[in-house]
């Protein structure tokens, strides 16, 4: 476990790049379709109970959401897609920020893809999936609500998953995760300190 994530804090929510953090250290990005968990996953890594806003009404992430770690280290909150709704216009509108964010962000060392553990592997998760392939971005994948089915089920999805995704050319990890049950908190952490690592690594830092 890193105490360092429980430290986190909210830095400001952005529309578009230009009001972003100065893109300097490094970011890891969370990603995940509206209503799988990602704002109760974030909430739970940092043993905060606020940090991420959850709503009743999913898909109300509508901006780029910065935390800081440290002076050098930040998660980045990207709006839930697919589920909310929401005019097809503004939809197009989130898609666009994130494109945007994902393609000129210097800082971004590499993604948290938050998905539902009932519900893998949607058009979103695959978008999201092949974005990272084509850049080589390193991708965690956490399959949340894993308290929603029996361990061997989950674990089979688990599995099914890798055996898709294995041929992949980027850095992939995978892990189950449950918020309610406070599971799977030290292998994100894990996880987490591999991404930024790894960047500070090839940076020679």
């Amino acid at each position: 476990m890193n105490p360092l994530y429980h430290q986190a804090k909210f830095i400001n929510s952005s529309p578009n790049l230009k009001f972003t953090p100065p893109d300097l250290g490094l970011e890891i990005a969370f990603a995940g379709r509206s209503n799988a968990g990602k704002s109760s996953a974030i909430n739970t890594l940092t043993r905060q109970t606020g940090l991420a806003r959850i709503s009743k009404t999913p898909g109300r992430t509508q901006m780029l959401n910065f935390f800081e770690i440290t002076d050098k280290q930040r998660f980045v909150d990207l709006p839930g897609y697919g589920y909310a709704k929401v005019p097809l216009p503004v939809k197009k509108q989130w898609h666009q920020l994130m494109e945007t964010y994902l393609t000129k962000r210097k800082s971004l060392c590499g993604m948290v893809l938050v998905m539902d553990v009932r519900h893998p592997l949607t058009d979103f998760d695959w978008q999201m999936v092949e974005w990272c392939q084509h850049t080589k971005l390193p991708l965690h994948i956490i399959l949340t609500k894993a308290d929603k089915l029996n361990f061997g089920a989950a674990k089979n999805t688990m599995l099914q998953i890798e055996r898709e995704l294995c041929d992949l050319p980027m850095p992939l990890t995978m892990q189950l995760f449950s918020s309610l049950k406070k599971t799977g908190i030290d292998e994100i952490h894990a996880a987490l300190n591999r991404l930024f690592a790894a960047q500070s690594n090839n940076d020679g830092g």
